[in-house]
């Protein structure tokens, strides 16, 4: 484990380019703060200003070099790099409300943004008008907190608060070839629902595997879903209960191992034996099991009881964890091949932190 940023305010958002050299953040503002890797040593070298409200997703395109970003103010911008200066391209969502994520396909050629205007946007760029057309995917009944693509750079995968996780088609004429036999069948026309899956509580979060066999989703009733579609949707689902307070993101390492993060402040790992996952252990470093077991969620739920009763942070020690609040983001930093040898978290503490698998 290392602390590579310890900000005087929250992250909400980070993320880095290609090489790892360079690294991409907002510090609950409305602007995007650009690190460099300077020895051991990250050493912040641009502002980037363009929205108006804070940033909530950010996502850096290791093909192109382009970040994209997505803001409350109900916009997105692309980013392109000319010389030193970066330079944005305004992207209009068309949505009344927030956008809450934002994610670049894997070709880059397309980004899809979540909104709390029960919708989510699929943005592409138009050659002949030399600009960037956003269409939209409804059937939503409430806010969707997260979106990411699946690696045929067709299906995308959304975390809603209305308690469900659902598949969509994001088939593009022009853009995307003829997917052929898939998990979810072969007519895929743009919008088109695919699969839907039920929670007993707001989804936050849901991701895809490097094979786009699997995904898995985190809900606020501390619950982890798994569900693998290899033999074809809706596929097997199988729902793990933990004994921690509620995940907010989560990550594939590898086809049998998921990291997840949340409001107990340190990240958990889940492995799948035999066709069955189940809670392995925390990555953290602590004095000893019983800390280890129970003294974050512990000291988190004693923080917010002094929050409730005296509105303030007294009498309160600092958590047994490396993060003090709620972890918020997950990064792979160094990867081989499919596989996440090492990821960054970054949270409500103002901390950035790298940690091995």
């Amino acid at each position: 484990m290392t602390e590579l940023l310890k900000l005087g305010v929250s992250i909400t958002c980070h993320a880095f380019n290609k090489d790892r050299t360079q690294l991409a953040l907002c510090p609950n503002a409305n602007e995007i703060h650009i690190y460099q890797k300077q020895g051991n040593e990250w050493n912040r070298t641009q502002v980037l200003e363009g929205h108006d409200q804070v940033v909530t997703g950010i996502d850096w395109g290791h093909k192109t070099n382009r970040i994209v970003s997505s803001s409350s103010d109900r916009n997105a911008y692309v980013w392109t790099l000319e010389g030193t200066q970066w330079k944005p391209v305004l992207v209009i969502l068309r949505v009344p409300r927030s956008a809450t994520s934002v994610r670049w396909s894997p070709n880059e050629d397309k980004f899809a943004v979540s909104s709390s205007a029960k919708c989510v946007c699929i943005c592409f760029f138009d050659q002949d008008n030399n600009w960037w057309v956003s269409r939209i995917i409804k059937k939503h009944k409430s806010t969707v907190l997260s979106v990411e693509w699946h690696p045929n750079n067709i299906f995308i995968l959304t975390a809603c608060s209305d308690k469900k996780t659902r598949v969509f088609s994001a088939w593009t004429k022009n853009i995307d070839a003829k997917p052929g036999d898939t998990a979810f069948g072969n007519k895929l026309p743009f919008g088109e629902p695919l699969a839907c899956y039920d929670s007993l509580g707001w989804v936050h979060n849901a991701v895809w595997s490097a094979s786009g066999n699997r995904f898995a989703f985190v809900s606020h009733n501390s619950t982890i879903t798994f569900v693998d579609v290899s033999q074809g949707a809706p596929g097997v689902v199988q729902i793990v209960d933990i004994a921690f307070l509620p995940l907010s993101c989560l990550m594939f390492v590898n086809e049998n191992t998921v990291v997840a993060g949340g409001h107990d402040c340190s990240p958990l790992v889940f492995t799948n034996t035999g066709g069955t996952w189940a809670f392995s252990n925390l990555i953290q470093e602590k004095k000893d099991a019983t800390a280890q077991k129970t003294g974050g969620t512990k000291q988190a739920f004693e923080l917010f009881k002094n929050k409730v009763e005296v509105g303030a942070n007294t009498n309160v020690q600092n958590l047994s964890t490396v993060h003090q609040n709620c972890i918020t983001c997950l990064f792979p930093f160094q990867v081989q091949g499919t596989e996440v040898k090492q990821f960054t978290t970054s949270g409500l503490d103002g901390k950035l932190v790298l940690w091995n698998v």
